[in-house]
């Protein structure tokens, strides 16, 4: 089954869980569906394997497990159902599960690492979204005897020590694939998530997910295709915007060239460099299309500011006197709507600043380093709880926030927060951020919408990394992601 656009919190899931049953399905109705959507994934990704070993904790996840172990035999599997947890400790549908697994024959054993050698491919019905971390001896001895048994593991739900969640995982199930039941839960796509959850597989059991607000909704190529419609015939370049881009300090002229020429390959009209003097060459020498202001103070900035659609700062500024001035200047004479990026040293001189706190026409484009230092936290804290880290930034500093990263981010006002799936660690290098700002503001001065130009930037922006990782991620170049932008904008 395709993948759901919305993910969901674990308390969302379990309330979505209960209004089923309470509707008239039987829990074990749901547990029954889950063993067998669960079957179907592992004989479709092993369809030799003839050997398995089931895995099962004490909560509803084992007796998932305990369905899937009494269903697999009755398919004509050798199945070995190793109890985590005393069989005689389990309550509710988990025990009728297994009661009839018993009854079917089949024989509980307790778990033993050594009882995983000679199987073909083991089911993880450990923890499910149960999970608490950090996890007990007990469970952890586990967990890493089915990371250490050298076999492909199935997990049900959420691999075993995932927070479903947050996507933290100090020691969690490595799965090669998961089917994940009723909705996609958000601890699945952040954090460490995707690090552990192998393909991931989607069974709704046959479950209407009631109108709730989903915590986040995963990127779809019609962000793109949304905010970039086809253009009129009659269309001139004043149709498609005049950005500013402001930044590089002494000696880093790259990273606002870099943004000025993403902002082009995504169509912008007209596209001005505000920069040091000196760096006229290195902006408009190899990229002549570009416009270039040089200053050496503020003083000329307000009259460039209102004859602009769409404002960025940030990319290569630094955090001298002249770029405070430039940023308080910027602050402080902008039109009161006129969009507002926010990227890498303002973002710094932004956070060190108390006086400008909030501004619901701007763009934050803060890494976790960056984003830390808005919220007076660490990186470590930001990368623990991205979602939850979202949600703070998008409250205190208002406007739109990307929180870049792997899972990169997007909270927008009166729109669900979203997540992008696509990218790859080549992209961890010098000047990325500030394509990104580029493209956001090339988007921006087209379609006007900050929120939709922003999806469909970190959208076009990811995939066209991805395409260029074809060839090998090392050694990606952000430049070579700044042209091909054209390519994803014009799908």
């Amino acid at each position: 089954m395709a993948l759901p656009v919305a993910l969901y919190s674990v308390a969302q899931v379990r309330d979505i869980d209960a209004r089923a049953i309470a509707a008239g399905t039987p829990g074990y109705t749901l547990m029954k569906r889950a063993g067998e959507g669960a079957l179907r994934i592992l004989r479709s990704r092993w369809p030799t394997a003839l050997r398995i070993a089931v895995v099962c904790g004490g909560g509803n996840n084992g007796g998932d497990g305990y369905v899937v172990a009494r269903f697999a035999q009755a398919a004509g599997l050798q199945v070995k159902v190793l109890a985590a947890v005393d069989p005689g400790r389990l309550k509710g549908d988990a025990q009728k599960a297994c009661e009839e697994l018993r009854a079917s024959g089949i024989t509980i054993r307790r778990f033993e690492p050594s009882a995983l050698v000679d199987v073909e491919v083991v089911v993880d019905a450990l923890l499910g979204v149960g999970a608490q971390l950090p996890l007990r001896p007990a469970a952890a001895a586990v967990v890493a005897a089915m990371n250490a048994c050298g076999h492909p593991v199935l997990s049900l739900d959420v691999p075993s020590g995932l927070d479903a969640d947050s996507g933290a995982a100090e020691q969690a199930v490595r799965a090669d694939a998961t089917v994940t039941f009723i909705a996609l839960k958000t601890g699945l796509f952040v954090g460490d998530g995707p690090e552990y959850t192998g393909s991931l597989h989607f069974d709704g059991l046959e479950v209407e997910v009631p109108p709730v607000r989903p915590r986040l909704q995963r990127l779809t190529d019609s962000d793109i295709e949304q905010a970039l419609p086809r253009r009129k015939r009659s269309a001139h370049k004043s149709s498609f915007g005049r950005v500013l881009i402001i930044g590089g300090g002494t000696g880093m002229p790259g990273a606002v060239r870099l943004a000025a020429e993403a902002a082009l390959c995504v169509g912008a009209g007209l596209v001005t460099v505000v920069s040091r003097p000196e760096h006229l060459t290195a902006v408009v020498g190899p990229r002549p299309e570009l416009m270039f202001q040089g200053l050496l103070d503020a003083r000329p900035l307000p009259d460039l500011l209102h004859h602009a659609d769409v404002v960025a700062i940030g990319p290569g500024l630094g955090r001298s006197d002249w770029a405070q001035e430039l940023l308080d200047c910027v602050l402080t004479n902008r039109p009161a709507e006129q969009p507002l990026i926010v990227d890498a040293d303002a973002l710094n001189l932004l956070a060190a600043s108390p006086e400008q706190q909030r501004c619901d026409h701007w763009i934050l484009t803060p890494h976790p380093g960056e984003a830390g230092r808005l919220l007076g936290l660490t990186a470590s804290d930001v990368q623990a709880n991205r979602p939850a880290a979202l949600e703070h930034l998008a409250s205190r500093r208002g406007g739109v926030i990307v929180l870049k990263g792997a899972g990169t981010l997007v909270a927008s006002p009166n729109t669900v927060s979203s997540l992008c799936e696509r990218g790859n660690p080549g992209m961890a290098i010098p000047g990325m951020g500030d394509v990104l700002t580029g493209a956001i503001a090339g988007i921006l001065a087209q379609c006007h919408d900050p929120g939709l130009a922003t999806r469909a930037a970190v959208m076009a922006h990811a995939g066209a990394g991805d395409q260029l990782a074809r060839g090998g991620q090392r050694g990606l170049l952000a430049g070579e992601v700044a042209r091909e932008l054209r390519n994803w904008v014009n799908r």
